[in-house]
């Protein structure tokens, strides 16, 4: 049988028989659609091919459209300014400790840039799990800044692999912040347009649309956002999760469009993403060694997070503080993508590319099923 359709019909049956074994086992959905890519790469029945591989990419922008959609512009800027001061603490804490981490244990300096990465595309999937909760909810607001200083770090990285130290890292680098200045310019336009003409967002938006405006809107610019990154040569992650807080910010009045949005990625692309992570790990080339520095490298940036995120402490409480802390401990893609930079420009070895990939899937394993837990016990003690 040809191995595309045998690629078509796994890909179809792991996204069929997921949410019952999910169910049957008590296990997030993401770490079992992640274990079947594995255990199907490794059988053979999943190959790399160019569809698969451009599915999984989308899948992951489109998880980030759905992140961003949880982020309020408006609601954002109202947060109390001693919280984004502490939020802006735990960042520095959190590269500080990350500094004298790599100093103690002799890593590559790269690792300087890898270990305080934060990405809040997963939080969503921890959200699918257990609901909102207020450590969610702050996690989420700090975790975009957060973020956007993990993508500056990743640009400036990937300048420098590519141009060297030049006045095109300098363009680039320049490139990125022009950008960010005339988003800036772009929310405030918008914002004094909706100001004067209130009823435009109705329009573009209206509560009864038979044909699905809402929605073509949303893919529309979640589209173009993404060309507009490619001609810019600017990193995809930051413009597709910029047109989710776009959506949310001045289109709060339309309550059903992140409804009408996930199913059909965390029923279909999302998961996609998801296997194909799996399948990018050989199992086979996994030894005793790797394992033991990947689970070392993930209960590292584990701690880091934890041990920065008792800044919170008088907010939270110890439980949703380390909680806070671990769900900013999913970096998955940012890891890879640093990872895969590092590898081909020869910062670190295959080796240590192997370990950094399975270190990335293991945190989400790990920090999914922890969060669970912990949330669990603490309704346990409350009943």
């Amino acid at each position: 049988m040809n191995a595309d359709i045998i690629l078509i019909i796994t890909l179809s049956i792991i996204l069929l028989i997921s949410p019952f074994i999910s169910n049957l086992l008590k296990l997030p959905i993401s770490m079992v659609e992640i274990t079947l890519g594995s255990v199907a790469a490794a059988s053979g029945l999943l190959h790399e091919n160019e569809s698969f591989k451009l599915l999984a990419e989308v899948g992951f922008l489109y998880l980030m459209l759905l992140a961003g959609m949880e982020v309020n512009l408006k609601e954002l800027l109202k947060l109390d300014k001693n919280i984004i001061k502490k939020g802006l603490l735990f960042l520095a804490v959190l590269y500080i400790l990350s500094i004298i981490s790599v100093g103690i244990f002799g890593f590559s300096k790269i690792f300087i840039a890898i270990l305080p990465l934060i990405s809040i595309g997963l939080i969503l999937s921890i959200q699918q799990e257990i609901g909102k909760f207020p450590f969610l909810d702050l996690a989420l607001k700090i975790g975009v800044i957060g973020e956007l200083i993990s993508i500056l770090v990743l640009t400036i990285i990937s300048g420098y692999f590519e141009f060297g130290l030049s006045t095109d890292l300098l363009f680039n680098i320049g490139m990125l912040f022009g950008f960010l200045v005339i988003l800036g310019i772009v929310f405030v336009l918008f914002r004094a347009i909706l100001w004067w003409f209130p009823h435009l967002k109705h329009y573009l938006m209206p509560g009864v649309d038979k044909y699905h405006q809402d929605v073509r809107i949303a893919i529309s610019l979640f589209f173009i956002m993404i060309a507009v990154m490619l001609v810019l040569h600017l990193d995809v992650v930051l413009g597709a999760f910029v047109v989710g807080v776009f959506l949310t910010t001045f289109f709060d009045h339309n309550h059903n469009l992140e409804h009408k949005l996930s199913p059909f990625g965390f029923g279909f692309l999302i998961t996609i993403f998801f296997v194909h992570v799996g399948s990018s790990i050989n199992i086979k080339a996994i030894n005793l060694s790797m394992i033991s520095d990947a689970l070392f490298v993930t209960f590292l940036m584990l701690l880091l997070r934890i041990l920065s995120a008792f800044i919170f402490i008088k907010e939270l409480g110890f439980k949703n503080a380390s909680l806070f802390g671990m769900s900013l401990s999913m970096p998955l893609t940012l890891l890879i993508a640093t990872a895969t930079l590092a590898y081909h420009n020869h910062t670190i070895s295959s080796y240590w590319y192997t370990v950094l990939v399975f270190t990335a899937v293991l945190e989400v394993i790990i920090v999914m099923l922890g969060v669970k837990f912990i949330n669990k016990l603490k309704f346990q003690k409350k009943g």
